[in-house]
């Protein structure tokens, strides 16, 4: 067994990955390092995160449910804010709510934010609208125009449009926004496709090959609309290697260099374990990376960057119910839960691959190859493909999926008209529901018939 105490294995080289376990490391307990940093066994083998025990808070609470470590997200928050003197922002569309909002506030960190809706929930939260850093590929006029007379820490330029529309709303009065340009270095990243921003055919920022981010900065530079503080770039997501950073620094090293501006920042894109056998660097390990890469190339701007998987998906587990096992005999055994696609789509839209285990026997030995699937009238609801559960697995119990804090609740959706699940913090023994779970009322909220 293993209990909040037990040492996590940590990578000698940053940047290096290994997904080739050894042939029966599947069928082992679920790896710690995967769970939450609270995460414990109390005297009968069942788990707990902070202080609560899983199993009784999916009695309470019900199932679905996520379940987050409090002091999780806050340590990573503060490693982040150490890692980088204090200039980070949390990439929100890892995961938004109001209180994961505040917390990150609290920690010190501004926030990232990609539309209106993750605006106006950072801002219910009580975040500062100078603490929010506005991105996106196409904010709408209403959007910049609600951001600007907030007076918006940041915005990320990504289009000659964007520009036109700050120009026209400060002619109209709105106050003059602090921007940076978003370059695309064009460079390949080891990551899927789905999820790679910097390569050269992106909708994100302006591509540095074609000429198009020096014209950009050179317009922003002389616009009396905007004051151009620095250059932004984000390569991807899911990276595992420090490399693919190093190698985008290098490329935009020139142009950033040149216009000796104060800020340059990084994006974002850190990858996690997901699996037994993944391995990442850390936070600290990555910005070390960077700042050394920054280092060597001269660059003197201010580096900061803005994470976000990094922060919130260990975190975080989803918790189901068991409602039906499902053996064929000589192909698969399908082991069917009371969520699935909605609550997180990362398998299905990318192929992602998870743990299971089961909260009341989180140290026990997985020798059953399981496919767990969700409720959906979808073939390709699966959300862990030959997975691994214990021989003893039966309808009804609890059964759970670790590293699902960040892109599930954020992505998740009503297909079927499922209700979204709630969500839950914990820490020091409590239990605080933060997002409810939806209703028959709420879905029909905006059915207006």
């Amino acid at each position: 067994t293993w209990s909040a105490s037990s040492e996590q294995p940590r990578l000698g080289q940053a940047g290096a990955v290994t997904t080739s376990p050894r042939p029966d490391a599947r069928s082992r307990p679920v790896p710690r390092q995967l769970l939450p940093d609270t995460a414990e066994t109390d005297g009968d083998g069942s788990l707990l995160i902070g202080g609560c025990r899983v199993v009784d808070l999916a009695e309470e609470f019900g199932t679905p449910l996520f379940v987050y470590d409090e002091a999780h997200l806050r340590a990573r928050c503060q490693e982040a804010i150490a890692a980088f003197d204090g200039k980070v922002a949390y990439a929100s569309k890892a995961f938004l709510c109001r209180a994961m909002a505040k917390l990150a506030y609290e920690e010190g960190m501004s926030i990232d934010v990609a539309t209106g809706g993750e605006y106006g929930i950072a801002r219910a939260a009580g975040v500062p609208a100078a603490s929010l850093v506005f991105h996106g590929n196409n904010k709408s006029g209403v959007e910049l125009n609600m951001a600007l007379r907030d007076g918006v820490g940041r915005v990320v330029v990504d289009s000659f449009d964007e520009l036109d529309r700050i120009e026209a709303l400060v002619a109209d009065g709105a106050p003059a926004p602090r921007v940076l340009i978003r370059v695309n270095p064009g460079i390949e990243v080891h990551t899927l496709d789905e999820v790679a921003t910097g390569v050269p055919d992106s909708k994100f920022g302006f591509p540095l090959a074609a000429g198009d981010a020096e014209r950009a900065l050179a317009r922003a530079g002389g616009s009396g609309a905007m004051e151009l503080v620095g250059t932004h770039i984000h390569i991807g997501s899911q990276v595992f290697s420090a490399a693919n950073f190093a190698d985008a620094l290098a490329t935009l090293g020139p142009t950033v260099r040149g216009w000796g501006l104060d800020e340059f920042v990084v994006g974002g894109g850190l990858g996690v374990p997901y699996v037994t056998g993944e391995e990442a660097p850390t936070i600290t390990q990555w910005a070390a990376g960077i700042r050394r890469a920054c280092d060597e190339l001269g660059i003197t701007a201010a580096v900061s960057a803005e994470p976000g998987r990094s922060i919130a998906a260990a975190a975080g587990i989803t918790v189901y119910r068991v409602g039906t096992i499902k053996e064929i005999e000589g192909v698969r055994t399908y082991v069917a839960v009371d969520g699935g696609m909605l609550d997180n789509p990362r398998p299905v839209l990318y192929g992602s691959g998870y743990e299971t285990f089961l909260p009341r026997s989180v140290a026990a030995e997985r020798p059953r190859t399981i496919t767990l699937v969700g409720k959906h009238c979808e073939s390709g609801d699966k959300l862990v493909v030959d997975g691994a559960g214990p021989d003893d697995l039966m309808v009804g119990d609890v059964i759970a999926t670790p590293v699902t804090g960040a892109y599930g609740q954020s992505m998740g959706s009503n297909y079927n008209k499922v209700l979204r699940p709630p969500v839950v913090f914990v820490a020091d023994g409590d239990a605080r529901l933060v997002v409810r779970r939806e209703t028959l009322e709420d879905l029909l909220a905006t059915d207006v018939g």
